[in-house]
């Protein structure tokens, strides 16, 4: 089969196509004939060498969602998966190929008329969404800052925030263009990336959804009101400064937590559970994916360009 390898940590260019043996099940895996790959941030983040400390080695496969069709099954599952139309979860890689090997327990039938791209631009960034609302303890009538919302994450933090009833939902981006793609989507004010602009915004937040992390995070904790809670939920712009946490504690009187927080803390029963309610909530219309461009899987090196320019809005979809 076909798969991308990162052939040399660092820029898009260290992708390449590789063929590699078809995968054969184990007890408790099925394999999925894959018709749609998820492209994240965090695979940039592997690829650029960012997260070497993390033990990835050349030849590393990136992606961590797919979706498509159950080829085969290994020893103690049901045969009737066979068929069947799921999105799975690959963990920290194995998604850019055109057989993913999954376990069942990270594998989720797909509603008919949710298609595969659909399932792999929501299955992931939905999850992180809803649990770091969560962890955030995000509660209706609350303010709600999404920073770094034109990404599949913000964008889903920014639709359930509406839908949780938030007072208001203010997101950081790029350009007006994109503000107005937010707004459609459940924002209430649009603010620069450094946190200015929206004559109406509030002057404070009781809740931030942090998507960016990196050295501009220890601002906007001037953002947050009194008992206010951020959560960083990814760190597309690198780790925040080492001392990130002084700005806490110099305005000691305000209560004003942060956290930070990874799907991988939530039971697999919980993310299987949410996931099955957000792909239904989707084929009804009641949350959109917003599908930035499908590209074939040949075509990595230009995601990976693509994202690393900062051009994506919501997500970028491979196709084997």
């Amino acid at each position: 089969m076909k798969a991308i390898a990162i052939q040399t940590y660092g820029g898009p260019e260290g992708l390449a196509v590789v063929d590699l043996p078809a995968p054969a099940p184990a007890a408790g895996q099925v394999v999925i004939a894959t018709e749609a790959v998820g492209v994240g941030g965090v695979d940039t983040m592997i690829r650029s060498g960012a997260l070497a400390a993390y033990g990835f080695k050349e030849g590393h496969i990136p992606g961590n969602e797919v979706a498509g069709t159950v080829a085969a099954v290994g020893d103690g599952v049901d045969a009737s998966w066979i068929g069947g139309r799921v999105w799975a979860f690959t963990g920290t890689g194995g998604g850019y190929v055109e057989q993913a090997l999954v376990p069942l327990e990270e594998t989720v039938p797909l509603p008919v008329n949710l298609s595969a791209v659909d399932a792999v631009t929501l299955g992931s960034s939905g999850v992180v969404a809803h649990f770091g609302l969560r962890h955030a303890h995000f509660a209706p009538g609350e303010s709600v800052l999404v920073r770094g919302a034109a990404g599949s994450i913000g964008i889903m933090a920014v639709q359930l925030a509406a839908r949780g009833g938030a007072a208001a939902v203010a997101v950081t981006t790029s350009s007006a263009e994109r503000g107005e793609q937010l707004r459609r989507l459940g924002a209430t004010h649009v603010l620069d990336r450094s946190g200015e602009g929206g004559e109406q915004a509030p002057a404070g937040y009781d809740v931030i959804v942090d998507v960016v992390a990196g050295k501009d995070m220890p601002s906007f904790f001037d953002r947050l009101n009194p008992n206010g809670r951020m959560v960083a939920v990814g760190a597309v712009a690198g780790q925040p400064p080492a001392d990130f946490g002084t700005k806490i504690m110099a305005a000691f009187q305000k209560s004003m937590s942060f956290a930070a927080f990874s799907a991988a803390t939530v039971s697999g029963a919980d993310r299987r559970t949410v996931r099955s309610e957000q792909f239904a909530a989707a084929s009804r219309g009641e949350i959109e994916t917003v599908v930035h461009e499908v590209l074939p899987l040949e075509a990595a090196v230009l995601a990976h360009q693509k994202m690393d320019a900062g051009e994506v809005f919501g997500r970028i979809v491979l196709t084997p």
